[in-house]
């Protein structure tokens, strides 16, 4: 126990060392979740109607970048297939960083559902014996269960890795090879269990469609393999601790695969709902040509499908052998997915009503202002762990402070 107290405290001490240059990203981090806080402040005095939510479009920016998250914390399994799965030696000294990310891209998903609620207290009314959970009748209920079991799962494997490692101990396979194969069908389960949040919902003939699940996994696939080769260039750039080549190509050749899959399901949907039209298609011929005059929607997914088709051409020919356009393709299938998944999923369920109404949203200032407070906690969160974790993996530090002494990352 006193040796688990005193990985703690060097571990705290540990994380507010650093260069110049990694003060100013904290703070800058702090600065914008502040703002963030600030404008939820505002919504939670004043009510959701600093939203550009209306009683006919109840789900906006909030639920779509929920929505989004939940798929690239799934994405993190893509490190952990080819780690334990397939004995590629090279993928762990990556896969740290992969359960680290999906810790805080979950953090992140739970608060996009806190300040959604408008009123976060009112979440008692599902914890017995304050409420009822409606537990297995509600898929609402599966979502919380597996969001925060995926969340509890990352925290022991991530913490108990670095905690042998800090120690120089050879990990103990009993105490995490099970959690990590769970992790696996966990991952899995996060996206689809969301998925069927909206499959589920027959009124709503846009999200009623057997093939939303497949597009959610593959187009996770896509964008959570895209923000990890990013992370990891920048990761080996800034610090000390070297990452190869080895494990960016494997998540380019996952991303490639996910994204030839992820076009595939959209040209079929398209296909579905345009070649035999009806009025089941009033919701994607909104999104996709505008309806009644309302065209609020189409430059949005218009781009992302611009987004998505450049970023396949660049995965699948020999440029993105090169790390530079590497990264292009990673920042517009990242930018393409995330329109296509949260403007280009959530609002057409609502449009039009099922009254027929075509109510229009678009996200206001305070809206976008808390949403930008939340990513820029996620990225402070996760800046943390890795500020912590980097010099656990490197060997310096370690739990002989006499032998080697905390040194910067």
């Amino acid at each position: 126990m006193k040796d688990y107290l005193t990985f703690l405290w060097r571990v705290w001490r540990v994380s507010f060392q650093g260069s110049a240059k990694f003060y100013l990203w904290m703070t800058l981090l702090t600065a914008l979740t502040l703002v963030g806080v600030h404008a939820w402040a505002r919504q939670f005095v004043a009510g959701l109607e600093t939203t550009g939510m209306t009683n006919q479009v109840s789900w906006g920016a909030y639920i779509a970048n929920f929505t989004f998250l939940v798929g690239v914390a799934a994405a993190a399994v893509m490190l952990v297939i080819p780690a334990y799965i397939y004995k590629k030696e090279f993928m762990h000294e990556v896969v740290i960083f992969g359960e680290l990310m999906a810790i805080a891209v979950i953090v992140m998903c739970l608060l996009f559902v806190m300040v959604d609620l408008g009123r976060p207290d009112r979440f008692l009314h599902m914890i017995p014996p304050f409420g009822i959970f409606n537990w297995p009748g509600s898929i609402l209920s599966w979502d919380v269960i597996v969001l925060n079991g995926y969340l509890l799962l990352n925290l022991h494997i991530a913490g108990y890795l670095l905690y042998c490692r800090y120690r120089q101990q050879k990990p103990a396979k009993p105490f995490y090879i099970p959690f990590v194969f769970i992790s696996i069908a966990w991952a899995v389960s996060i996206h689809t269990v969301t998925a069927f949040l909206y499959v589920g919902l027959a009124g709503r003939s846009y999200w009623h469609h057997p093939l939303v699940p497949s597009r959610f996994l593959a187009s996770a696939f896509v964008a959570g393999p895209g923000l990890m080769i990013l992370t990891f260039q920048i990761i080996r750039r800034v610090t000390r601790y070297y990452i190869g080549d080895q494990p960016i190509f494997t998540l380019r050749m996952i991303m490639t695969v996910a994204m030839i899959i992820n076009m595939f399901l959209l040209g079929s949907e398209l296909f579905t709902e345009f070649y035999s039209p009806t009025m089941h298609a009033a919701a994607a011929h909104y999104l996709y040509f505008g309806l009644h005059g309302h065209h609020g929607l189409v430059p949005w997914i218009w781009t992302a499908i611009a987004l998505d088709f450049l970023g396949l051409l660049l995965l699948i020919t020999p440029l993105s052998r090169k790390i530079g356009w590497l990264n292009l393709a990673c920042v517009v299938c990242f930018l393409g997915v995330w329109i296509e998944k949260g403007m280009g999923l959530i609002i057409p369920g609502f449009v039009p009503s099922p009254l027929g109404q075509v109510v229009e949203y678009l996200p206001t200032l305070n809206e976008t202002l808390v949403c930008l407070g939340v990513w820029a906690f996620g990225a402070l969160l996760f800046s943390w762990m890795v500020r912590v974790a980097i010099p656990i993996m490197n060997g310096s530090l370690r739990a002989h402070p006499q032998l080697n002494p905390l040194t910067k990352s």
